[in-house]
């Protein structure tokens, strides 16, 4: 619980701080994210999938939290429904890796993070997140 604490306050901090760095962020990229973000919330169902895929999202956090601090979205909701997912897969970790540490599938996991496999897709995830940014949702999603 305290880890999930300590993880959700330090990137409601990092969202502040984002403001001053986002002005560095291009114009395009901002009225981008904001589309997507104003798109994502106006409808309930929308906003409760995006809070879920948020929550249990593989992409980096950080870029998540700037992402969201660009949109102009409150961030709030966007710092509880991280929190929840991080209280519960902060447990399953924990759960977990007493039993896993010494045995093979611990051994493959921690080979398989380390791996160049597993940084490739850490880096394809981030390029991902970036190539949404490059979208122009406005078109995309018919919004003038």
């Amino acid at each position: 619980m305290t880890g999930a604490i300590a993880a959700a306050t330090e990137r409601y901090v990092l969202a502040h701080a984002f403001r001053i760095l986002g002005g560095h962020v291009s114009e395009k990229v901002r009225r981008n994210v904001a589309v997507l973000g104003k798109a994502l919330a106006a409808r309930k169902p929308n906003a409760v999938i995006g809070l879920g895929v948020f929550a249990l999202s593989p992409v980096p956090s950080a870029q998540l939290f700037e992402a969201v601090r660009l949109s102009r979205l409150p961030l709030l909701p966007f710092t509880a429904a991280y929190f929840v997912g991080r209280t519960i897969s902060y447990s399953i970790y924990a759960t977990t890796a007493k039993g896993v540490a010494h045995s093979i599938l611990g051994n493959e996991l921690s080979h398989s993070i380390t791996s160049p496999v597993g940084i490739a897709v850490e880096l394809g995830m981030i390029a991902l997140l970036i190539a949404l940014t490059q979208i122009d949702w406005e078109k995309r999603l018919g919004r003038k």
